[in-house]
């Protein structure tokens, strides 16, 4: 079931601990548009099947990436994107947006999007990874 933008934006102003829905609605745009330029294939266009529509536009028409980011990589890209944002505030809002996008996905496509991407963000997402 393909979660709604509401739904969406308060689970990710409730772990952010946002004060309002435009800083959840501004990290999530953000984030989504920085990992849809490291997720490719199948594994974006199913991850972007399960997100609000909002979301999956953004997953599959991401910022582009001229190289693959290291996770705090993508932190310090997404504290450049922020207006305002520090790396630690960054942090903070990728783990915030990320983990709700892993509990929209099930545990096979996390997995497989992990694979994807360097070691490290099972972390950002909350699912961190037995080494």
């Amino acid at each position: 079931m393909v979660m709604k933008w509401d739904a969406f934006l308060a689970a990710v102003q409730e772990r952010g601990q946002y004060s309002s829905r435009q800083e959840a609605e501004r990290a999530t745009r953000v984030v989504i548009a920085l990992l849809g330029a490291h997720v490719v294939g199948s594994e974006r266009s199913e991850l972007a099947a399960r997100l609000p529509e909002t979301c999956a536009l953004l997953l599959l028409n991401p910022l582009p990436a001229a190289e693959p980011l290291g996770p705090q990589r993508f932190v310090r890209a997404t504290a450049a994107w922020i207006e305002g944002a520090t790396e630690e505030t960054a942090k903070w809002d990728v783990s915030a947006v990320l983990s709700v996008v892993a509990d929209a996905a099930d545990d096979e496509l996390m997995r497989r999007v992990l694979l994807q991407l360097p070691p490290g963000y099972d972390l950002l997402f909350g699912r961190p990874q037995a080494t």
